[in-house]
């Protein structure tokens, strides 16, 4: 199996040179019918093949929700085969949200399925869920290492049911995210220009300074758009780790379809204002 550049090392390339912004796949029912899409395996094609065309050149990352793939079954997983394929040669980062997490053999099949840099899924990195301790995590690193893909974990999520969870403290007196930023960092200790296994951290959170979030790695922000955060918000919820951020946009973006030149004309608004508060000239 060849071995890629590290992920870490390939996003800050890609941030640097296009802009920090990841852009969703989302084509769920309602947008499809937004687009004038029937929600069946041709409108799922279409919408895919269209942001692909409109974007995988210009953005850094495109991250297509498998969920939404995987209800039209077999001929569904076809189409994101191919979106994953031609997003990638075409230049942009393919980050697959699955959120896949379980322990042992199961976990290795998961990260097969998506990390492995033959199998027809593999992207470039791949979200995870550690709720099942982070050491069930285990098949993955070491995968992604192997291969020079990524992941992102889930630590601090932007749905408000997720702090039962999160926020739920140890007897060590660290809360749940916390202790998951704490392992990330280690997997990154000593990587250049940064680590490749990183955290999915709300952007609709506010007030993170309690958090440790300079883990050497990205940090993977929902929320900006839809969910109700912006990118003027982004200093003030990450702080010096801002660097770091990629921010995640889906309807923000999508709901300019299904014209490609709208497409990319929002895409290259949107990354616009993320750059200048992220890294003002």
């Amino acid at each position: 199996m060849s071995v890629l550049e590290p992920f870490g090392a390939r996003l800050r390339r890609a941030m640097d040179r296009r802009g920090p912004l990841c852009v969703g796949i989302d084509p769920h029912a309602s947008l499809l019918a937004e687009w004038g899409l029937n929600d069946d395996v041709a409108g799922l094609e279409r919408f895919s093949r269209t942001v692909v065309e409109a974007l995988a050149d210009r953005v850094a990352v495109l991250k297509p929700q498998s969920a939404f793939f995987e209800r039209f079954g077999s001929r569904g997983l076809a189409v994101l085969e191919t979106a994953v394929a031609e997003a990638r040669a075409a230049g942009a980062l393919v980050v697959m949200d699955a959120k896949r997490g379980d322990i042992g053999s199961t976990m290795a099949a998961y990260a097969e399925s998506f990390l492995h840099k033959d199998a027809p899924l593999f992207s470039d990195a791949l979200t995870v869920s550690p709720y099942l301790g982070y050491g069930s995590l285990s098949p993955a690193v070491t995968l992604a290492r192997e291969s020079g893909a990524g992941l992102f974990v889930l630590a601090l999520t932007s749905n408000p049911e997720g702090g039962e969870v999160q926020h739920a403290v140890r007897s060590d007196g660290r809360n749940i995210g916390a202790t998951m930023l704490a392992h990330l960092s280690v997997e990154n200790a000593g990587e250049e220009p940064m680590g490749s296994f990183g955290a999915v951290v709300g952007a609709t959170l506010g007030d993170l300074s309690t958090y440790d979030l300079d883990i050497n790695g990205p940090l993977l922000a929902p929320g900006i758009g839809a969910q109700g955060a912006t990118p003027a918000d982004l200093p003030r919820v990450f702080g010096a780790a801002v660097r770091n951020v990629v921010p995640n946009v889906s309807r923000g973006v999508l709901r300019h379809g299904p014209d490609a030149d709208t497409l990319r004309d929002a895409a290259e608004r949107v990354a616009e204002e993320i750059r200048h508060v992220v890294a003002p000239s």
